[in-house]
């Protein structure tokens, strides 16, 4: 009777399910999963950061405070490498350290579990990525090219003024791609990784790339150990993200998987990043589209060779084709949690 009664409490309930008793870090999966459905419908909570500041506008401020402190032209290059190096641990500490607060609020009951929800669901970007990317498609259509330059200057670091409509809708359908991974697989995966700890250094790094992390005068040296770092952060989610994609469009509507796979795999070391190019392909195969090529940022021509070969003259309606595979992927993204949770409850 003693050992029937023994198993019977060994047995898990739906409440263990929705909240499970704590892990490494918690009830991780059902905080994840609440998160991604507040990302959903609230987005970036325009409402709460415009006013306060959204954490990622936190660390860009850090950076650019170090930077302009540090970043001096009239030190040797491997000072200024070192500066960069110190600039970029300082900041991933202090938000590491800013996730471990709210790791350390959330281990003290379920009722202190909000901040850390709320945390990662403003991390994760899915609905803010998915809204600027839709405002470029409705600029174009609506206002036309001035209207569609506009739009993608706010996602893009390219020159707006060369670009044709084909030029404006690959932007965006790139920037979609290639954000897929930096801002919603990686997040996530970080975050299951490690905690709210995870997500914050990730975010860090990440933040640091897209400021520091280029290869012109000003940065190459300050900002190549973040640049580098950032490769290493996104090895993995970038191609967890180019086999999401894959699957969205085995799936979907007029997007083809095996096309997906087979320019991903064939394209994918086109790209400059060693990671990027992994879903920029993916998405070039699915939509039989082709992506990348010459362009220009500032006053600097790139000769890039085009990734997938499909149309390349694309238009605001390729722009949504674009997004219904986006969506489509964040729901695969969002769902292998909730598998790796039936399996955790059943194990």
């Amino acid at each position: 009777m003693a050992i029937t009664a023994h198993i019977a409490a060994m047995e898990p309930t739906f409440t263990d399910f929705l909240i499970p008793e704590p892990a490494f870090f918690g009830p991780l999966f059902s905080m994840l999963v609440l998160a991604l459905l507040l990302d959903a419908v609230f987005g970036d909570f325009p409402w709460l950061f415009s006013r306060i500041g959204h954490p990622v506008v936190w660390i860009g401020n850090l950076i650019a405070w170090f930077e302009k402190r540090l970043n001096r032209t009239d030190r040797s290059n491997p000072d200024r490498l070192l500066r960069g190096a110190v600039t970029s641990l300082v900041v991933i500490a202090v938000a590491a350290a800013f996730g471990g607060v709210v790791q350390f609020v959330s281990s003290l009951g379920d009722v202190f579990r909000a901040p850390e929800v709320l945390l990662v669901a403003v991390l994760i970007a899915q609905k803010g990525l998915y809204q600027h990317v839709k405002a470029v498609s409705n600029a174009l259509k609506k206002d036309g090219i001035a209207g569609g330059r506009k739009a993608v200057s706010m996602i893009v670091g390219r020159n707006p003024d060369t670009l044709d409509e084909a030029g404006i809708s690959r932007a965006a359908i790139e920037s979609c791609a290639e954000n897929f991974s930096d801002g919603v697989v990686a997040p996530l995966f970080w975050y299951v990784v490690g905690g709210p700890i995870g997500i914050c250094a990730y975010k860090a790094i990440n933040t640091l790339d897209s400021m520091i992390g280029h290869r012109n005068e000003r940065y190459l040296y300050f900002g190549r150990f973040a640049a580098r770092l950032d490769d290493v952060a996104n090895f993995i989610p970038a191609r967890i993200a180019g086999g999401v994609i894959c699957l969205a469009a085995l799936i979907g509507k007029k997007t083809s998987g095996t096309a997906a796979w087979q320019t991903m795999l064939s394209d994918a070391k086109k790209h400059k990043s060693p990671n990027a190019g992994w879903q920029e392909a993916a998405f070039a195969g699915a939509l039989e589209i082709a992506l990348a090529g010459p362009r220009q940022y500032g006053s600097e021509m790139v000769d890039d060779p085009y990734i997938g070969n499909g149309r390349s003259d694309l238009t605001a309606v390729d722009i949504d084709r674009a997004l219904r595979l986006f969506t489509t992927s964040c729901l695969i993204n969002a769902a292998w949690p909730i598998v790796l949770k039936v399996f955790w409850v059943g194990l």
